[in-house]
């Protein structure tokens, strides 16, 4: 372990908490000689919530930073068993969903390679499964994912909104375990449009808060390989991604036949008029089943108060520009009009190797704003 790396984030942590001088140079002699006889040291848990927090600012692709010193952070290192895993993850999802008054959440496990892992993109997810023929019902972004858990004993329904089960690898030479989400816990919104009745044909319907859980987190040199985190939803990632991706769900031409658009003719521009309504009607459901969601000109708008609060704190603010812009509209909000530098500033969330072997059936596009 690199133990510049420590010291520069207990000196920006420290200096973040208003710690004294004699406190800051007292933490650093002791992580120092902590490294120096083990290689590695011991996050406190005001260091561990203030990392977290910090991770969470320094999310270039996330749209939502403005509430990045409101989530909550649990200290689940003592967890080591599958059932104790199990249980606070559980946990999570119970708390963070709150009723549909969604709570930011991180629940931080064990640090280092032989940490726990937990295989699941999301904690809430549904299943893709791939036909012979090339068909895919479900989420073809989760074909991989779900020949895994079938593979480990797990069966769906084999329906387009299956939720796919945890699987659970409590260290680095453990076997897998496969569990099952009790449905009580999953809160779900049905999709409907509040002028056109009949979008709820489809039948479509989407979980109530995006539980990222196959990022790392990196505070101050240590590596945490399990630390499941939520925001909320933005609206666009429901709407114009996960709905209307052709490499997703695709529903985009089905909207717009419900609709009566012209969709024989580009120039019609039935694809703009159907995404805008899709994502109307999501609005509207999360909104009627009182599931905290959130537009993306107020995202906008909350962003650019970010930014003041940032240049007010005398940090600089790091963006990747192609996933802070919404997906519809945006030309519409300031940052698409500016830019913004795309360096890596730790704390941090980072993507790290599947643990099992994926099957690209579709160019899915990985990534995102992790905590939208």
């Amino acid at each position: 372990m690199n133990a510049e790396e420590a010291v520069e984030f207990i000196t920006k942590a420290y200096t973040e908490l208003t710690k004294d001088a004699a406190e800051l140079q007292n933490r650093i002699d002791v992580v120092r000689g902590e490294i120096a006889q083990t290689g590695t040291y011991t996050h406190t848990l005001e260091e561990l919530t203030i990392g977290a927090k910090m991770a969470w600012r320094n999310s270039n692709r996330c749209v939502g930073r403005l509430f990045w010193d409101r989530i909550q952070v649990v200290d689940a290192r003592a967890a080591g068993t599958v059932s104790e895993i199990r249980d606070a993850l559980f946990e999570h999802i119970r708390k963070a969903t709150n009723g549909g008054q969604i709570r930011p959440f991180i629940t931080i496990f064990k640090p280092g390679s032989d940490g726990p892992r937990i295989w699941n993109h999301q904690l809430i997810r549904y299943a893709g499964y791939a036909s012979e023929n090339g068909d895919i019902i479900g989420d073809p972004a989760s074909v991989s994912f779900t020949e895994v858990c079938e593979g480990l004993g797990w069966r769906g329904a084999h329906t387009e909104f299956d939720i796919l089960p945890l699987v659970i690898q409590e260290s680095a030479d453990a076997k897998p375990t496969v569990i099952e989400i009790p449905s009580e816990l999953v809160l779900e919104v049905p999709i409907a449009h509040p002028d056109f009745p009949q979008v709820a044909e489809l039948g479509l319907r989407w979980y109530a808060v995006p539980i990222i859980s196959e990022m790392k987190l990196e505070i101050g040199g240590i590596t945490y390989q399990a630390a499941p985190f939520n925001g909320w939803y933005m609206e666009t990632e429901i709407g114009a991604r996960n709905f209307a991706d052709e490499g997703r769900y695709n529903k985009l031409a089905a909207v717009a036949e419900k609709l009566g658009l012209n969709t024989k003719r580009l120039d019609s521009l039935w694809k703009d008029r159907a995404l805008v309504e899709l994502n109307v009607a999501v609005l509207d459901s999360y909104h009627k089943a009182k599931v905290q969601i959130v537009d993306h000109h107020t995202a906008a708008r909350q962003f650019g108060q970010f930014e003041t609060n940032e240049q007010a704190a005398g940090r600089e603010v790091t963006g990747e520009w192609a996933w802070l812009i919404p997906p519809v509209s945006p030309a519409t909000t300031h940052m698409f009009h500016q830019r913004y530098p795309n360096k890596i500033v730790k704390p941090n969330f980072f993507y790290q190797d599947a643990p099992f072997e994926r099957t690209e059936i579709t160019p899915v596009k990985r990534g995102g704003c992790p905590f939208h």
